[in-house]
């Protein structure tokens, strides 16, 4: 049998391809300037890796911000069920899973069976979210994926005091202007970024094993400063991070077939 999960997100659109239990084609594109577009175009980049059609797949679901809008889906579901869903199956010890996405920033907790626990969730500022870091990167000239790797370089990082993503970027113009080193810009970034998400993981009782999904887990400064913050070590994950919400929808897929 054939499962599809597609995830709308505010940056990216994903989209994976099941048979049975494997795993068998994704895709990752950034977003066009509707999510129904975004849709299709994953969609039919996914399944152009495996030979099948749409009229193949014998159920699909759709989660993300943009989930509302998938034309071809069979249901709907909510991106944190299926971050747990995913990550459950990628490693069915895990208990605790922090997502960062581009717009908002989840906490997850789940139970043995991969169910839902409790979850907090942070959309009310782009501070703590992907597009925080997109917008720094911007200001020091840097690619987004370049502000992880260079932050690791930083012998002396600054500090941010201002949770607001604004007022964030006025320091940062600030150090800018005053020649401080980017690695070390970076990484107060990073840091500041990291401290955000610790806040948000202090009002949920989370439980071993943790792990981080998203795109900003592809963030290497950012995972280490909340590792060193939450006094853990992340599990890893064998596919890219930002499949596991489009993973755990075909996971239900199959549930719901």
């Amino acid at each position: 049998m054939l499962y599809a999960g597609i995830d709308i997100g505010s940056l990216t659109g994903k989209a994976v391809i099941m048979k049975d239990d494997d795993l068998i084609s994704s895709s990752i594109i950034q977003v066009k300037r509707n999510p129904v577009l975004t849709s299709e175009l994953v969609y039919t980049d996914a399944l152009s890796k495996t030979g099948f059609t749409p009229d193949e797949i014998d159920y699909c679901v759709g989660t993300g911000y943009g989930r509302e809008r998938i034309p071809y889906i069979n249901k709907s579901l909510s991106e944190i069920s299926c971050h747990g869903r995913g990550a459950f199956f990628l490693n069915n010890a895990i208990r605790s899973i922090i997502d960062v996405g581009g717009q908002d920033c989840k906490v997850i907790s789940i139970d043995e069976y991969g169910e839902l626990v409790d979850f907090r969730m942070n959309e009310k500022c782009a501070a703590g979210t992907g597009r925080y870091l997109e917008i720094m990167a911007d200001l020091l000239g840097l690619a987004l994926p370049e502000l992880g790797a260079i932050s690791l370089k930083s012998k002396t990082p600054i500090s941010l005091s201002s949770e607001c993503s604004i007022y964030a970027q006025s320091e940062v113009l600030n150090y800018i202007s005053r020649k401080i080193k980017k690695a070390d810009i970076a990484a107060g970034i990073n840091h500041a970024m990291a401290q955000r998400v610790h806040k948000m993981t202090e009002k949920i009782n989370l439980q071993p094993k943790f792990t981080i999904t998203g795109g900003v887990a592809k963030n290497v400064g950012v995972v280490k400063a909340l590792e060193r913050l939450m006094k853990v070590e992340f599990q890893s994950l064998s596919i890219d991070s930002q499949l596991i919400g489009a993973l755990g929808a075909a996971i239900f897929a199959k549930s719901y077939w």
